[in-house]
């Protein structure tokens, strides 16, 4: 039996290796185990999604917080070197794009325990994201890459990782929002903030290119503002967001815009309630752009690119600048109807946890050729 040992550590994170641990932990050959890092701290980030998608308490809690990417990063691989010395699991499972992603990556590196990067090969192609470069740095210190698109298997064979270390799996993300997505409908956030399906925009925002920037979020603000005087929009605002607009004066007093819903962060179901029946989700995050596109929902990403094309080739989204009539206008088209119907991606199909726990288990006992060829 293998002893794998799961790492989260932010949202994208438990919705991921909740899939994950449900496949190992049917598995005979896997004893499976999960470590939180605690990057997210706040517990609708962190706490609610454990409880709502099935996990259980992690095994092993970091406590690790906040701080900058250096502290934070550092903070994880020390405390995370500690425990993998302790248990010296027999392969490690890390997930997205996060800090926690790359510091247990580089720890198990040198340990010399083998990593399996579940999100692999995905790529903006801008360095000035954080996130890129926690992606590059892991796909080269991992021995095991499991790719949800076609674009993943393209970057990775042009970097010159070898086929065989490379598996093309599907997307584990989309594993847990067709299991609760049931679920979630019984939710009922939309009936409960008194909205009409298909008649309002949900937002989210959070990446410092966004966030950080006061006349950029300046800007967001000013499109919040000119979205709710058209249609209820729904905020639930990131912590990070918050912060940064309670810091430049932003939040409007109650009352300002009355068919603007700020909220704090919202559960898992209670989000996945709300993009269902929208008319159009506005973001800046890589992991909606996915559900939108597996929920055929209308998306607008406000970035100049995306590591995630197959949303944009395939599904509903697409890139926009953030410029307020430019948003308005498309988000007009989009709650009229009119907008591009999108497809499942290739191996979108609930069943990508399997295949990942299926490989590890194969390869673990007997490394040969890459069994989803």
């Amino acid at each position: 039996m293998i002893h794998i040992l799961s790492v989260v550590g932010a949202r994208p994170n438990f919705i991921k290796v909740g899939a994950l641990h449900a496949a190992f932990t049917q598995h005979p050959a896997i004893r499976s185990r999960i470590l939180h890092t605690g990057q997210h701290y706040d517990a609708k980030m962190s706490d609610v999604f454990f409880r709502q998608l099935g996990l259980p308490e992690p095994d092993v809690y970091l406590g690790i917080g906040g701080g900058s990417h250096a502290e934070q990063t550092a903070r994880i691989m020390v405390a995370f070197e500690q425990e993998v010395l302790r248990e010296r699991p027999d392969l490690v499972v890390v997930v997205g794009d996060v800090n926690s992603t790359l510091a247990c990556a580089l720890v198990c590196a040198k340990l010399y325990i083998p990593v399996a990067h579940v999100e692999a090969g995905l790529r903006s192609g801008d360095r000035t994201m954080p996130e890129e470069i926690n992606r590059l740095v892991t796909d080269t210190l991992s021995d095991f890459l499991f790719v949800t698109e076609q674009s993943g298997l393209d970057n990775l064979r042009r970097e010159g990782v070898p086929d065989e270390k490379v598996f093309f799996s599907g997307n584990v993300m989309i594993d847990t929002l067709l299991r609760l997505r049931e679920q979630a409908e019984r939710v009922d956030e939309v009936g409960r903030l008194g909205l009409e399906a298909k008649g309002y925009v949900v937002m989210t925002m959070h990446r410092p290119a966004t966030v950080d920037v006061p006349e950029r979020l300046a800007t967001l603000m000013a499109m919040v503002q000119a979205l709710g005087t058209k249609c209820p929009v729904v905020f639930p605002v990131h912590p990070r967001t918050h912060a940064n607009l309670e810091r430049a004066g932003l939040l409007a007093p109650p009352g300002a815009m009355p068919k603007v819903h700020i909220t704090g962060p919202v559960g898992y179901l209670e989000f996945l309630n709300l993009m269902m029946h929208a008319g159009v989700v506005i973001t800046d995050s890589g992991g909606v752009q996915e559900e939108t596109t597996a929920l055929q929902v209308p998306c607008i990403t406000l970035r100049d690119n995306t590591e995630r094309p197959v949303t944009i080739d395939q599904g509903t989204n697409v890139l926009l600048p953030l410029h307020v009539e430019t948003v308005v206008a498309a988000a007009g088209r989009a709650l009229a109807g009119d907008w591009k119907a999108g497809t499942l991606p290739p191996r979108w199909d609930g069943r990508a946890a399997g295949r990942i726990a299926e490989v590890l288990a194969q390869q673990c006992f007997s490394p040969s050729k890459n069994v989803m060829e």
